[in-house]
């Protein structure tokens, strides 16, 4: 008999604005109730530890390593993902890793994408080491931060010109 079948309990919880009940172990991982039980696929498992950020989502309105928290920590937790940023067309920081070309082999930008959103949606005008330090927790292993750091300036440039215009 699986003895995590023996303690399971219904948690409550909100993801991308849905409400969520799942019977689960209190012990079973945000990261794996988001890809096994909610089909959310954009969030990515890659260290397991912590340390890389592919699985980087927003709980509660701060950015969280998903594979470090559990079942019982998600009780009436808020919870943004990936999916949330493009559900009718590409959220603007999204076009702007399209147009600075800061994709890389795509494994860590989900990551790296809510990370930036966390940044963004508290600094309205990050400095450079603003988003350095938003994005040390984040790896990646293909190339480097250059692409990343032109799809900010250019976000942040469309920011001003938008607030300059008077249209946010």
């Amino acid at each position: 008999m699986d003895a995590n079948k023996l303690i399971e309990k219904t948690t409550s919880f909100k993801v991308n604005g849905k409400q969520i009940e799942l019977t689960l172990p209190p012990t079973y991982r945000l990261v794996d109730i988001l890809r096994d039980s909610l089909s959310l696929t954009g969030t990515k498992v890659a260290c397991e530890v912590g340390r890389c950020g592919a699985c980087s989502v927003i709980m509660n309105g701060k950015l969280v390593n998903s594979c470090l928290i559990m079942a019982y920590q998600m009780e009436d937790a808020e919870i943004f993902t990936i999916e949330s940023l493009s559900e009718e067309r590409l959220h603007p920081i999204q076009e702007a890793f399209l147009q600075a070309g800061a994709l890389q082999c795509g494994y860590c930008t989900p990551g790296m994408i809510i990370a930036l959103k966390s940044l963004l949606d508290e600094e309205e005008q990050p400095s450079k080491e603003d988003v350095l330090t938003a994005l040390s927790g984040n790896l990646c292993r293909c190339t480097g931060y250059e692409g990343i750091l032109r799809a900010v300036d250019l976000l942040t440039k469309k920011r001003h010109e938008t607030i300059g215009e008077g249209k946010e």
